[in-house]
């Protein structure tokens, strides 16, 4: 990959970039600009410039650097797509120590199942041990703030 860079520094990135994404996502439309800033703080971050130092993909992983992790947000701007970046950057991910030691990386998607299958995601074998609790309107109802 010739020209593209990968840093896990969250202050190199670009929020605006994110957010403006993120937020208007199918998996996380409308999420609060706050919020959004606050994920990607107690998350561990990677994002893909150019040479020219702009952004053109980001992804997180919410983990405990020990055992489990979940891949969340995971996107190429559109006009960047179809150029191997999303795989780059999950690649770099799989890479660090810290996750090829994990017992467990989960993630969720709707239309990239092809790409993960590549990089050695599968199906849950159990996922009748699996259960959430899923709110998919929690950023338009103001649930989000956490206050009590």
């Amino acid at each position: 990959m010739l020209d593209y860079r990968i840093s896990s520094d969250l202050d190199q990135m670009d929020f605006d970039f994110i957010y403006s994404f993120i937020s208007q996502s199918y998996w996380a439309k409308g999420m609060p600009r706050e919020l959004c800033q606050r994920a990607l703080q107690n998350s561990w971050c990677f994002a893909l410039f150019d040479g020219n130092q702009q952004q053109l993909a980001f992804a997180r992983l919410i983990t405990d650097r020990a055992t489990f992790a979940y891949l969340a947000d995971v996107f190429v701007s559109p006009q960047h797509q179809g150029k191997g970046l999303g795989k780059a950057i999950v690649q770099q991910i799989l890479d660090q120590p810290e996750v090829k030691g994990l017992r467990r990386l989960v993630l969720a998607t709707a239309d990239a199942h092809g790409l993960y299958e590549k990089l050695g995601f599968e199906p849950l074998s159990n996922p009748e041990r699996f259960m959430q609790i899923w709110q998919p309107s929690v950023y338009q109802q103001g649930e989000h703030s956490g206050e009590s």
